[in-house]
């Protein structure tokens, strides 16, 4: 299994100005095989602690922030020698360790020359708590389920992935049945590293489905460990109503879908609790598509996307039949599958992304997304009807703005004068 990560991973190795580096992402994404996978192959060894498993973990800063003395325990624990420069070491799960996460300013300060890296399922939402975070002391990264090229490479198509960041549009036309076989399957399997695994390992399409409710059973036992009753009803409600939430023409989140007369103040704490923990994903509404999109930002309208198209399939029990026979995945449900797919490819490449709609008018860009240049509007087509009307309007409407479309759907390549027209499972070729 490759991972894009790794590569970061090693530039953040041989940065001379690093700091201790967390590593941010949801329970499942794979978060401990990176880590392990990048200390066995760039370092000469791996002093691995899980926090959560480890009993002794809890004393190991209850003293102080006395680093040799924490080097030393910390040997005595693994039974790996540590040495500075050659040596990673891991602290796994470090949520559930008190000071656990202020430690990591000391290693920064006082012994800068050891590589530490820190990850938890619910480091966010530790830290979306006020816990004391050493602000200005670490690197952060965010990992996410895997994106559809590092599908094609789990799936022994290095070459197809190969050619998705080559400029031949023509040879990608000539393979797209095959490249939208694969896209079928993404939509299913999704991007969580054991479910692609377990698909490319048996073949099994029930195995798949039974892996994906396993992570989806464990986020709701997290909910319920880690918030009080009440909050834990209303983070379930709100996790619970994202497929019907998706399917509506308008995906804008409505809080009357959750019950009715339910209001913003009652489930705002519970949104950014599945925010902080990685599981969903908040587009809020933009007014104008100008730089920078944030001064326009919206911040009582937004829509949710759960963090994987995979287990929106199992949530919403979408048959194999009707997912990887034929082209209904892709506009069924009003498209919500294919937008999930594209928020999820535009996250992956590290992008926030927004939306726009119209104030007067029914008119709607399903996102927009702000690179170091320019302001991109996106608008994904998954049914045969591709015309991009509200983008085409917005752009004629507004040529002091110099914008150009992209319009993602099952079309081939084509460039005009206002936006060009991307393949679905090429979007990642567009940013990358």
């Amino acid at each position: 299994m490759k991972r894009k990560i790794i590569q970061q991973l090693k530039l953040w190795k041989d940065n001379p100005a690093r700091k201790p580096l967390i590593l941010l992402g949801a329970r499942q994404v794979g978060k401990t095989w990176v880590m392990k996978h990048f200390g066995q192959t760039e370092f000469e060894n791996v002093a691995y602690i899980n926090c959560d498993v480890e009993p002794l973990a809890k004393e190991l800063f209850a003293a102080d922030y006395n680093i040799p003395r924490i080097l030393l325990a910390l040997q005595a624990i693994t039974g790996t020698k540590i040495e500075a420069g050659k040596t990673l070491i891991v602290f796994d799960e470090l949520q559930e360790v008190e000071r656990g996460l202020h430690s990591l300013k000391y290693f920064q300060e006082n012994a800068p020359e050891y590589y530490v890296m820190a990850a938890g399922s619910l480091l966010g939402i530790t830290l979306g708590k006020g816990q004391s975070f050493p602000v200005g002391k670490v690197n952060v990264m965010h990992l996410y389920p895997m994106d559809f090229e590092e599908f094609l490479m789990a799936a022994g198509e290095t070459d197809l992935c190969d050619l998705l960041r080559q400029p031949d549009w023509e040879i990608l036309k000539i393979l797209s049945l095959k490249y939208v076989d694969l896209l079928r399957q993404y939509y299913y399997v999704g991007g969580m590293p054991e479910v692609v695994d377990c698909f490319f390992q048996h073949q099994n399409l029930q195995e798949v489905r039974d892996k994906q409710t396993e992570i989806l059973d464990a986020y709701r036992r997290d909910i319920s460990k880690h918030t009080t009753p009440t909050e834990s009803i209303r983070i379930g409600q709100v996790l619970q109503s994202l497929p019907s939430q998706l399917a509506k023409e308008n995906k804008k989140f409505i809080y009357n879908v959750l019950k009715k007369g339910a209001r913003a103040t009652e489930y705002e704490l519970a949104i950014q609790w599945l925010m902080d923990a990685g599981l969903v994903h908040k587009v809020s509404r933009i007014k104008e598509l100008q730089m920078p999109v944030k001064f326009y930002e919206d911040l009582g309208a937004f829509k949710l996307f759960l963090l994987d198209c995979g287990l929106l399939g199992c949530m919403t029990e979408a048959p194999a039949s009707q997912m990887l026979v034929g082209d209904n995945v892709f506009k069924e449900f009003k498209g919500a599958f294919t937008e999930q797919f594209v928020l999820q490819q535009l996250v992956a490449q590290g992008f926030s992304p927004y939306y726009w709609s119209s104030d007067k008018t029914p008119a709607e860009i399903d996102f927009v997304v702000q690179t170091e240049h320019r302001v991109i509007p996106v608008e994904v087509k998954a049914e045969e009807n591709v015309r991009a009307r509200s983008m085409s309007e917005y752009i004629k409407n507004h040529p002091d703005y110099q914008l150009k479309g992209l319009r993602v759907s099952m079309m081939g390549y084509q460039d005009q004068e206002w936006m060009e027209n991307i393949p679905l499972f090429a979007i990642t070729k567009f940013f990358g």
